[in-house]
């Protein structure tokens, strides 16, 4: 039977893991290539064969998205699967037409065909945008599970920007770990905040292996979703994150609707900075998508370990990266809090280079903060010459991992730091009392 050929859109995430789960082994179709966007330089390379298995020897080669249309014709693609998170609905359809244009059709997979089934319970957070709070919530829910004397382990959405062949299944336990595995600042910000929590994370490419060795060592599986996707695992509790100071976006963007309609408890966070009508506006939405959820209102109240360094300085604001670029927020927990306590946000944009300038001028819309950026070596070193070019006073670090423990800075820095305080609704702690009771995993 002559296989389908087909091309998966991704952004070296969900697109290997649907690979995994569902293509690698599947005799009904050729995965032709993998087009790449959103993360600098995941383009040019290939996945390799140790992953992609016997039916494709020479591993599989990794396109720029921009040559989509052109390896339709060249390669008689019949079937294009979109398989990356935290973009406009528009921007989907736009992309569908582009493929149903070239004579393809345009698959969008879901999770009956792409989620793994644990052996143990799992509880998952996931967001309907980038930047909506899921780190405060994942370390939350991590710290009242073990409180209740579960033992956790964490399990991260994929960020295989290296060596894939050496990514394969990552545990990380200690923070020389992250050196040892040569993690960029996007993984340490997602890593590290556990580790200081005393918590075990897995990541890496392959969910299905890295499942089975998680498993062997937790009690409950805490999946920490990344962007707005849904978790790769079946979830026996699902939370969601929505956010105030997007509202309207809760139903706006791919998959985070999708997460939101699945939800069994929405978290709508940020009520304390957020505008009240913006809060009820995001409340109606989500009882309207999603009668069933259980809605905890929570504050993210952000604190500095150095407060009194902002008062009336010019601040650098650093913050996380995805949030403020393709999350589309034009600040973060660095500027609200310097503004807060008298400083002035200094434009980063003049003291710019290399990799960190395309970066703005990539996103227009950054103008008062300077994204965390750094995929790679020369992106980190290149984010480090914009610090130290600025002519602020202070830096304020709004990175969910203190960039300072592996950046030496000239500058005085200051640590933004949130974390998530219920304030409407029942208590995280509650709700994971329930969670355990009913997996008869109540603690004496």
């Amino acid at each position: 039977m002559e296989r389908k050929k087909i091309i998966i859109m991704g952004a070296a995430g969900r697109d290997f893991h649907n690979f995994n789960v569902y293509f690698r082994n599947n005799p009904s179709y050729e995965v032709v290539g993998f087009t790449a966007t959103q993360i600098p330089n995941i383009e040019g390379r290939v996945y390799p064969p140790l992953l992609s298995g016997p039916q494709y020897p020479k591993g599989i080669s990794i396109y720029p998205e921009s040559e989509l249309s052109k390896l339709i014709k060249e390669k008689g693609v019949e079937e294009v699967v979109f398989a990356y998170s935290d973009v406009p609905h528009l921007d989907v359809m736009h992309k569908a037409s582009l493929v149903l244009s070239c004579g393809a059709d345009f698959k969008l997979m879901g999770p009956d065909h792409t989620m793994l089934k644990a052996e143990v319970p799992v509880v998952s957070i996931g967001a309907v945008r980038t930047g909506a709070g899921k780190s405060q919530t994942t370390r939350k829910i991590a710290k009242v599970l073990k409180k209740l004397g579960v033992k956790v382990v964490v399990i991260r959405h994929p960020m295989p920007y290296g060596d894939l062949t050496k990514q394969i299944c990552q545990r990380f336990e200690k923070e020389e770990d992250l050196t040892y595995h040569k993690c960029t600042i996007e993984e340490r910000e997602e890593y590290l905040p556990h580790l200081e929590q005393g918590s075990i994370v897995y990541a890496g490419v392959d969910y299905g292996e890295i499942l089975k060795q998680a498993q062997k060592e937790a009690e409950v599986i805490i999946w920490d979703g990344g962007n707005n996707d849904f978790p790769f695992y079946r979830s026996d509790l699902h939370f969601v994150v929505v956010d105030p100071h997007r509202p309207g976006h809760e139903e706006l963007y791919h998959p985070g609707e999708t997460n939101l309609r699945m939800a069994d408890c929405v978290i709508i966070n940020k009520v304390d900075s957020a505008e009240k009508e913006n809060v009820e506006k995001v409340k109606s939405r989500v009882k309207a998508l999603n009668p069933k959820a259980v809605i905890i209102e929570a504050a993210s109240p952000i604190t500095a370990d150095k407060p009194e360094l902002l008062k009336g300085k010019k601040v650098l604001a650093i913050e996380d990266g995805p949030t403020v670029t393709h999350g589309d927020m034009g600040y973060g927990a660095a500027y609200l809090l310097s503004k807060q306590l008298g400083g002035t946000a200094i434009d980063p944009r003049p003291f710019a280079v290399g990799s960190i300038k395309a970066t703005f001028e990539k996103y227009p819309h950054l103008k008062d903060v300077l994204p965390a950026m750094g995929y790679s070596d020369t992106q980190m070193e290149e984010l480090r010459q914009t610090i130290e070019n600025s002519t602020c006073d202070v830096v304020a670090v709004g990175t969910p991992a203190d960039i300072r423990k592996f950046m030496k800075l000239s500058k005085p820095a200051v640590r933004i730091s949130y974390e998530l305080d219920e304030k409407v609704g029942p208590s995280v702690e509650e709700i994971l009392k329930d969670f355990l009771k009913k997996h008869s995993m109540v603690k004496t």
